[in-house]
């Protein structure tokens, strides 16, 4: 079976207006005008395999959006392929269109002042659904996002998370194959989240829909994506498991203590990164390389009652990893991209794979 998303090389720059500031340069820049280019994404490869549900994680200005646009043939690459659902996404075919859906939590397509519903027929119609149809699909999705009487309320009298429900609906009514979510969670409170996830989690298996999503909120990723990709400046440097980023670039451990009498954080801080102190309870950041000599230390002075030694959180982890000069750090120099030389693998293959 042929991927859902296969991407090579992909990238996407821009030329922009280079002014030196005042009035001074203002007129230079009329007579005389400069640019630089802006590499937004940079030779970025990977498949997606249908049935998947991946990760893209990066920080702001990483080139997720603009890698998802490209997709969805918003805009034009510069140079490389790429393959969604079997098309190329500029030449913007029908077959295409009818094939996916893009979601951006910042962005709207019901109309404001209209139910819902309104606005999920005019959507029926531009996808030549049958009122029949497209009446049994608007049902089947809102008992699945837990909509009822919202659908007969004006868009602008629901609240952020019921409008995001709907606005999830519309873009699935014509049941796309392939889900492209740009941060589909964005400001809504925890609650609503989670019944987003519940909701994706469940399309997914029912419909087998293939998902490329973005979010800052790492328990979207924990919830929904066995595997990820992570994106630098323009540039693919992860591609495998949630558990396999934390491995390759988290040099510390969490070290969990139960005091057997209390202690101040300046004690406890010789010993590492005191990341809580509550009571009797408390969890130290050690550098792995450090951390057989430190437990050593632990147990001989401060004789704890208990020690459990795991992973920091992958919050933290993917936290420090979006502060670019943690991440150069970390990085060294290129990174080989791990799905560039990979073949095709199976659905649900990437929760067995190991970072490249």
């Amino acid at each position: 079976m042929p991927a859902a998303i296969a991407v090579r090389e992909l990238s996407k720059s821009y030329r922009v207006g280079v002014k030196e500031p005042g009035l001074r340069g203002a007129l230079k820049h009329l007579v005389q005008r400069k640019h630089r280019d802006i590499h937004a994404v940079q030779a970025v490869s990977f498949t997606v395999e249908p049935g998947e549900i991946v990760g893209f994680l990066g920080a702001n200005g990483a080139g997720k959006t603009t890698t998802l646009k490209m997709l969805t043939g918003l805009i034009r690459p510069s140079s490389g392929h790429a393959l969604v659902a079997g098309q190329v996404p500029f030449e913007r075919k029908r077959a295409f269109l009818e094939s996916i859906t893009l979601v951006m939590g910042q962005k709207q397509q019901l109309i404001w002042d209209l139910p819902a519903h309104d606005s999920l027929k005019v959507n029926a119609a531009v996808y030549d659904l049958s009122p029949r149809e497209a009446s049994a699909r608007i049902a089947e999705l809102a008992e699945m996002l837990g909509l009822r009487e919202q659908l007969s309320q004006p868009v602008r009298k629901l609240s952020l998370g019921e409008r995001m429900k709907c606005e999830l609906l519309a873009a699935l009514l014509h049941r796309p194959k392939i889900l492209l979510l740009d941060e589909p969670t964005l400001g809504l409170d925890v609650n609503a989240q989670d019944a987003m996830r519940r909701f994706l989690r469940e399309y997914n298996q029912r419909h087998g829909a293939t998902v490329l999503l973005t979010s800052h909120y790492m328990a979207d990723i924990q919830a929904l994506c066995p595997r990820v990709l992570l994106i630098h400046e323009g540039r693919l440097v992860y591609d495998g498991s949630l558990s396999g980023l934390v491995e390759r670039f988290a040099p510390y451990r969490q070290v969990r203590i139960d005091l057997a009498r209390p202690a101040e954080r300046s004690e406890l801080s010789r010993f590492g990164e005191v990341e809580a102190l509550d009571g009797l309870s408390a969890v130290l950041i050690v550098e792995r390389a450090r951390l057989t000599e430190t437990v050593a230390r632990v147990l001989s002075e401060l004789k704890p009652l208990d020690l459990a030694v795991g992973e920091p959180p992958v919050e933290r982890v993917v936290g420090q990893l979006f502060l670019e000069e943690n991440l150069a750090a970390k990085l060294g120099g290129p990174f080989a991209q791990g799905d560039a030389a990979r073949e095709p693998a199976s659905p649900g293959a990437a929760a067995e794979r190991e970072p490249s």
